[in-house]
């Protein structure tokens, strides 16, 4: 059933963006996606309303419009202090008066080590890169070189691990990965032992490790995260947590040292750095002394990257931790979240979308889901929801939060969600979004064509 457009589709006509517009096609002119991450991209946004960014300050972010935001998921996930936040960007300036990059370690290297395997003691050695795919596949080699082993286990409920071809290659998005690569990875499922048994047992000898966030937008469930250490330990395995998203934002120590399991391997990234490109490969010392040079075994090619120690980002790394562990940052996301949480349930509910507009994850880390009206996920619902927030100056392609939020900056969520709910309910009504999307609809990341 389509519907003809009514005055509350066309409210939103007054809301547009003609410089982002035209800095979107000179991006695309420019930039293979016009963006240099596939989930900034402006497919991800309703058509002509992907607001190109100015500059940011807090939980607030401005577009070349002119056009002020109360932004959520900042970095995707990165900048959990806020932007700009002045102890992260005071250090930085400190470093870089000094120089960033040397033809020999600078001793802000071994600080910041030092700094990070205090905050998460089940690790013994770290070495820094710059982002987490290089830190992730780092992992993998590393597990393989240790193991012997060719295939890698990877949790088939996570979307996201790596850029490279161990990963990419078993995403839609999977041209020019040879079939012989992606072969070499297997998939079991999330909070399943007797399934993740069942891989191991099949692939006997053959899986160097299981790698997976340990959790994300569920709790793991009782004993989970042990029967894998378990398992692991029983089959020779090596096992690897993906803590770029829970580190940080689950307790300053990642997932592991809240749930108090501690893998062999751990990756760190996003919120390290609060926006400053700087992430983490850590673990045992035994497994990771192989990428040095105090061992007898054959050399394994870890780390090495020109710019993996610059000494702001590391600086930058100090400062987030040392924020986080002072102020207690992690206990405020999850109380920012929280009430975030609620205010929208409440908005969604009392205009009839309770089951539709749904919030999930932990409170530190909320994604929504926009349903149509037979319960299941709809991209064009999606797409309408997002246009009204984002007239309403709210910039959320997830929920997740940075501390710099006010009790304001939730208020005025709340009231957008409920402004926007108000027209996803007409459009349930109608049973068709298409008058209110005024465009093509969002499309997820992960598909074979443009």
């Amino acid at each position: 059933m389509t519907t003809e457009p009514t005055e509350d589709t066309e409210a939103s006509d007054e809301f547009r963006l003609p410089r982002s517009r035209l800095a979107n096609e000179r991006l695309h002119a420019l930039v293979p996606g016009g963006a240099h991450t596939y989930a900034k991209g402006d497919d991800q946004y309703p058509e002509d309303l992907a607001p190109v960014i100015s500059h940011g300050s807090g939980a607030h972010v401005w577009d070349v419009d002119g056009n002020r935001y109360v932004e959520y998921g900042s970095g995707l996930r990165s900048v959990s202090l806020g932007h700009a936040h002045p102890r992260v960007t005071e250090a930085v300036r400190r470093q870089l008066d000094r120089g960033s990059n040397f033809v020999r370690p600078s001793i802000v290297e071994v600080e910041a080590a030092e700094r990070f395997l205090a905050t998460v003691p089940t690790a013994e050695m770290v070495k820094f890169t710059k982002n987490g795919s290089d830190a992730t596949t780092a992992a993998v080699r590393l597990a393989r070189a240790v193991t012997g082993r060719p295939r890698v286990a990877i949790c088939a409920d996570h979307p996201f691990y790596s850029v490279d071809d161990w990963f990419i290659g078993t995403t839609p998005m999977n041209a020019g990965i040879p079939a012989a690569t992606t072969e070499l990875t297997v998939a079991f499922p999330y909070g399943d032992l007797a399934a993740t048994e069942a891989l191991l047992t099949r692939y006997e000898g053959e899986v160097a490790c299981l790698i997976l966030e340990p959790a994300t937008l569920t709790e793991p469930p009782s004993g989970y995260l042990a029967g894998l250490r378990e398992l692991a330990d029983r089959h020779g395995c090596v096992l690897v947590f993906d803590e770029m998203i829970t580190g940080f934002r689950w307790s300053e120590a990642g997932a592991q040292g809240l749930y108090g399991v501690v893998p062999d391997l751990s990756t760190f990234g996003k919120a390290l750095g609060n926006g400053f490109a700087v992430s983490a490969l850590a673990g045992r010392r035994d497994l990771m002394e192989r990428g040095g040079l105090r061992h007898s075994h054959d050399r394994v090619f870890l780390l090495s990257t020109t710019h993996g120690a610059e000494t702001h980002s590391l600086a930058a790394a100090m400062a987030v931790q040392a924020v986080y562990t002072e102020e207690g940052v992690t206990a405020r996301l999850h109380a920012l979240g929280e009430r975030l949480a609620a205010g929208v349930r409440e908005a969604a509910a009392s205009m009839g979308v309770g089951d539709h507009v749904v919030v999930r994850g932990r409170a530190s880390n909320l994604v929504f889901a926009t349903l149509d009206e037979d319960l299941r996920p709809s991209q064009p619902y999606r797409t309408l929801f997002l246009r009204r927030l984002l007239a309403g100056g709210v910039l959320a392609p997830s929920f997740v939060v940075s501390s710099a939020l006010t009790d304001a900056d939730i208020e005025h969520t709340v009231d957008v969600v409920g402004q926007a709910c108000a027209v996803y309910r007409k459009a349930l009504d109608a049973g068709d979004p298409t008058p209110w999307l005024e465009g093509r609809p969002v499309k997820p990341v992960f598909r074979r064509l443009a």
